[in-house]
């Protein structure tokens, strides 16, 4: 991995795969509530949402931090075990 991307636990991470994790893990109704934007509320689908987050910058950047926040947490969970 270069120097570039070594701290960044973004890289490589498609858009897609942290939407399917974060539906999986918290549900649409909870993202609705954690990030409040109408492709979470109204008729959510995957499909939906990527089309949103890929012209809104600063929803896709919500979720991203909402995905890091995620992560780190299972990490914590996983660590005290």
């Amino acid at each position: 991995m270069s120097d570039e991307h070594k701290n960044n636990p973004m890289h490589g991470i498609k858009l897609v795969r942290i939407l399917e994790e974060l539906e999986a893990h918290y549900g649409w109704e909870t993202l609705g509530t954690f990030v409040n934007i109408n492709c979470f509320h109204y008729d959510p689908s995957i499909k939906s949402c990527l089309k949103f987050l890929r012209k809104t910058p600063w929803a896709r950047t919500k979720v991203e931090d909402l995905y890091l926040i995620m992560l780190r947490k299972k990490k914590e969970l996983e660590e005290n075990s």
